[in-house]
C-alpha cells in the first residue's frame, strides 16, 4: 500500500489497523501514528489482540521490508487474509515528510 493509499483511507475515515514489527526502540524513536506497537517476535499474539477480524486490512509496517514480509508470512500461517506492507516502509515514510509519532 502507498502512502498516498493509506492517506486516503484515512479521509475515508476507514484506516486499517497499523501493526509496527519494529524492535521497541526504533517504535519509540518515531512511527506511524495510531500505529500499535506488535515487534516480530510477538506479532501474532499482537495482532490477535489489536485486530478485531482476521478478514480486516491490515498494514505492516517495518524499517525496509524484510521483518513486514515475514510477518505477513506468520499471519497468513494464523488466519489473517487481508494483509499489506507500507511502500517505502518507515523509512520511506519519513523521507516523504508525513509525520511521525514519538514514545
Amino acid at each position: 500500500m502507498t502512502p498516498d493509499a493509506f492517506d486516503q483511507l484515512l479521509k475515508q475515515g476507514a484506516p486499517p489497523v497499523v501493526l509496527d514489527v519494529r524492535s521497541r526502540v526504533e517504535f519509540k524513536s518515531g512511527h506511524i501514528p495510531g500505529a500499535v506497537h506488535a515487534p516480530l517476535s510477538d506479532v501474532v499474539g499482537s495482532a490477535e489482540k489489536a485486530v478485531g477480524d482476521k478478514e480486516s486490512l491490515v498494514l505492516l509496517v517495518c524499517e525496509h521490508g524484510p521483518r513486514a514480509q515475514m510477518a505477513r508470512f506468520f499471519l497468513k500461517l494464523r488466519g489473517f487474509r487481508n494483509l499489506q506492507l507500507l511502500e517505502g516502509h518507515m523509512a520511506g515514510w519519513r523521507r516523504s515528510g508525513r509525520g511521525v509519532q514519538k514514545g
